[in-house]
C-alpha cells in the first residue's frame, strides 16, 4: 500500500528532525574532541587530525540521514547522489587530464581513471534504481 503524500511529508519531517540530531551530537562530539586534542597538544592541532575528525562525524551523520529515509524517499535521495558523483567525475577527469599539462604522475593519473570509472557505475546504477522506482508508481494498463 502506498503511502499518502501528507504521510511522506511527515515521514521526510522526521528524517529530517533525526539528522538534525545527529548533526548536533556530531557538533557536540566535535567540541569535545578539539577540546581533548587541544589540551593534549598545547593548542596545536594538526591539519590531518581535523580533517579525520571532519570524515568520522559525516560518516555518523551519513549513517543516521541515509537509514531514516522511507522508502518514498529514495528516488529524490538517488537523485542527489547521483549529483555527487557527477562532482566526482568532474574530478577524475581533471585528474585524468593532467597528462596533458606535463605535470603529474601515473598514479595520479590510474587513481583518476579508477575514480572516474566507479563514479561512471555509481551514476548509472543510480539511473537504473530511479526509473524502477518511478516505474511503480505509473498506472499499469
Amino acid at each position: 500500500m502506498a503511502d499518502t503524500p501528507q504521510q511522506v511529508l511527515e515521514q521526510a519531517k522526521i528524517a529530517l528532525a533525526k539528522a538534525n540530531e545527529a548533526l548536533q551530537a556530531a557538533e557536540k562530539l566535535a567540541d569535545a574532541g578539539g577540546a581533548a586534542v587541544a589540551a593534549a597538544t598545547g593548542g596545536a592541532v594538526d591539519p590531518t587530525v581535523f580533517r579525520f575528525a571532519i570524515f568520522i562525524m559525516a560518516i555518523f551523520v551519513g549513517y543516521y540521514v541515509v537509514w531514516s529515509v522511507t522508502p518514498a524517499l529514495h528516488t529524490p535521495l538517488m537523485s542527489v547522489t547521483n549529483a555527487i558523483s557527477s562532482v566526482i567525475v568532474v574530478g577524475a577527469l581533471l585528474s585524468v587530464g593532467v597528462a596533458l599539462t606535463g605535470e603529474g604522475t601515473t598514479a595520479a593519473r590510474g587513481f583518476g581513471f579508477f575514480g572516474l570509472v566507479l563514479a561512471s557505475v555509481n551514476i548509472f546504477g543510480g539511473f537504473l534504481v530511479t526509473s524502477r522506482m518511478l516505474a511503480m508508481y505509473k498506472k499499469k494498463g
